[in-house]
């Protein structure tokens, strides 16, 4: 077979939980070369995914968010030498909201093939739990750290969704989470529906999803602080 570059999703919550189906696990448990976001956390999820080679024996270099771009190409080594490779990113699925994106097109660019496996992803799994329309949606990343910043672009976010009947989704470093949900239920419409997802699959996974209004009503909000969110805002229809 042609050398392939494997996109392979892990876990949302802990790192030693396997979320392949057995025949992709099946695929990717003789590599030997990897492309990682974190060196710690992949070799406790190669560990759990049954990879055969010891893990100490194991290739692994990082792409993140400080690698430098001119750096990326080489990373393709081992697919030029005729060997498969997989691309993990810390949680969920590699490429989507993460650096790999730029190495799944390199991969394109030299005709490698490019395999995704099926895995979670926090943005699908939030936005299939909001009552939000899934038939038309934008995920827009991390929203800005300033409080005047993050209310404007809060509200531009809710007039496209109304103009355009389009689900906005987004997230905020954890600790800034409280902030980001107090200034939304400050600048938002009242029928605008705000959902937030936490802890997606894990035991402590709480998702609600209401009008604005009805979160205002709230005599207690969530805890939100160190918990990874997705929240998805939805003003249209």
């Amino acid at each position: 077979m042609k050398p392939a570059l494997y996109l392979i999703p892990t876990p949302l919550g802990h790192a030693d939980t396997p979320c392949l189906l057995p025949h992709e696990q099946a695929q990717i448990v003789g590599l030997t070369d990897f492309v990682v976001e974190a060196e710690k956390t992949a070799r406790a999820h190669l560990k759990a995914l049954g990879v055969t080679t010891p893990i100490r024996e194991l290739n692994l270099r990082t792409l993140n968010e400080h690698t430098p771009a001119a750096d990326v190409a080489a990373l393709l080594a081992p697919l030029q030498a005729g060997r498969s490779m997989g691309l993990l990113s810390e949680a969920g699925c590699p490429a989507v909201a993460d650096p790999g994106a730029q190495l799944v097109a390199l991969a394109h660019a030299q005709g490698f093939a490019v395999l995704p496996l099926v895995g979670p992803s926090s943005i699908l799994l939030a936005l299939m739990a909001s009552g939000a329309n899934g038939q038309c949606f934008a995920f827009k990343g991390y929203l800005p750290a300033d409080k005047d910043g993050r209310a404007g672009c809060l509200k531009k976010l809710e007039s496209r969704s109304r103009q355009e009947n389009e689900t906005q989704l987004f997230i905020e470093t954890p600790y800034r989470n409280d902030a980001l949900l107090a200034d939304a239920l400050a600048v938002l419409q009242p029928d605008t529906r705000l959902c937030i997802a936490a802890d997606l699959t894990l035991p402590t996974q709480t998702i609600i999803s209401q009008t604005v209004a009805e979160w205002r009503r709230m005599a207690n909000l969530p805890p939100l602080k160190k918990r990874p969110c997705l929240f998805v805002l939805y003003a249209g229809g």
